[in-house]
């Protein structure tokens, strides 16, 4: 009898778009409202809006990382 064979697993792709994780294994996610009606919107709530946030939630973050199992591997998107 041979080896089993170990299957991939497949990637939740609108997770794998809406969240990164970094070096050190946290899993951070944009800031909403970033979309439109971004006029109306003072200089300093869309200076808040630049950059990234971790997921405050551990339940979520083990959820995401459920989803998205190879996430960890690629600094940008995943390929294609």
């Amino acid at each position: 009898m041979g080896k089993l064979k170990k299957y991939k697993l497949k990637t939740h792709k609108s997770t794998a778009k809406r969240f990164r994780i970094t070096g050190s294994g946290m899993v951070m996610r944009t800031r909403v409202g970033k979309s439109h009606f971004r006029r109306r919107k003072a200089q300093r709530v869309k200076a808040r809006l630049i950059g990234v946030q971790p997921v405050s939630s551990s339940a979520t973050a083990k959820r995401i990382r459920r989803l998205a199992p190879y996430l960890h591997k690629y600094r940008q998107n995943p390929p294609a």
